[in-house]
């Protein structure tokens, strides 16, 4: 599974929640930053679902010229505008029995989000240029970067479409959230991206790891991909060295990251000891900024208050005595 290798506790939970929504029909609304994989969470719950032998359709609402939109989605007749010299099936039709996933969907006109709100509610839409009525069956599942319950309350997003769309609401949260599966994603590119390249590479060099592990990944998933394919490319050897990331740790995109690895025992950090360096200081932060309240911690890492007092107690969490 691309992308969604993870074992943190957050991606756990929304596994929980894909497995339980997958087996109904209801529509999801997908949100998250740029780069999180919210495409392959939306792929794993049509993998998931009875529809998993009928087609996926992807569309991404931010891409296709609004003037095209209509017709992507619905298809056209012949004859229903220029260049249309052919009749052509949409997007729902092509469809039909599966899953249609509206990727950006707060991009999406207006005008276009009253016709997607009647094939919600009827299955039933015209081509283009046609008044015959097509029905389909199909499960839409819709993501987006943008909030749409802000652009719903400034008149920019219609609320019936956003709440029948809303159905199951499923956040994917940024990388530096699920930071306990930089490792891991680290290493699936490095094995694909060597296989690509034809080279054989080891794995990432102690300062290497230090360096991803302290980048904050403001481009998320799709950031962590592009940067160690590029190392792949660069990089000679067998190990990927920390100049072969071209991180700029030091320019202000650490964040909460920062100095994550301070305090490691010796200078051999392997790849568990600094995940669990990363994992205790990254938890002290947090809980340093609620004032150690453990209830307001764990909502601000999105985990249950139970398993942050375990996660407490396996790495020696303490507070410092004033």
């Amino acid at each position: 599974m691309p992308y969604v290798i993870g074992r943190s506790p957050v991606i756990t939970e929304k596994f929980k929640i894909i497995d339980r929504v997958a087996k109904t029909d209801s529509s999801v609304l997908i949100t998250g930053e740029s780069g999180t994989g919210k495409e392959i969470f939306a792929e794993q719950i049509h993998l998931r679902s009875p529809r998993s032998d009928a087609s996926f359709v992807r569309v991404n609402c931010a891409a296709i010229p609004e003037g095209l939109l209509e017709s992507e989605l619905f298809g056209h007749v012949r004859g229903a505008f220029t260049h249309a010299v052919s009749n052509r099936k949409g997007r729902f039709e092509l469809a039909d029995n599966g899953t249609i996933f509206l990727d950006e969907i707060g991009d999406m006109p207006l005008a276009l989000q009253a016709k997607i709100l009647r094939v919600i509610q009827e299955k039933a839409f015209e081509k283009v240029g046609s008044d015959v009525t097509i029905t389909v069956n199909v499960r839409i599942l819709a993501a987006t970067n943008r909030n749409i319950k802000a652009m719903v309350d400034k008149g920019e997003f219609r609320s019936d479409l956003y709440y029948r769309l809303n159905v199951v609401p499923l956040h994917i949260p940024p990388l530096r959230q699920r930071a306990e599966d930089i490792p891991e994603l680290a290493s699936f590119f490095l094995s694909k991206f060597s296989k690509v390249n034809k080279k054989d590479f080891r794995g990432f060099s102690q300062d290497a790891l230090e360096a991803i592990l302290t980048y904050s990944w403001p481009g998320n998933i799709r950031e962590l991909e592009n940067c160690v394919e590029r190392a792949c490319v660069i990089a000679g050897g067998k190990w990927i060295k920390r100049e072969d990331l071209f991180l700029n740790i030091a320019d202000g995109t650490q964040g909460v990251m920062g100095g994550i690895l301070d305090g490691a025992p010796g200078g051999a950090r392997n790849l568990k000891t600094a995940t669990n360096v990363f994992r205790a200081n990254f938890i002290r932060k947090v809980l340093d900024e609620n004032q150690w309240n453990q209830t307001e911690a764990a909502k601000a890492l999105d985990i249950q208050r139970t398993y942050l007092s375990k996660l407490m107690k396996e790495l020696n969490i303490k507070r410092d005595k004033e």
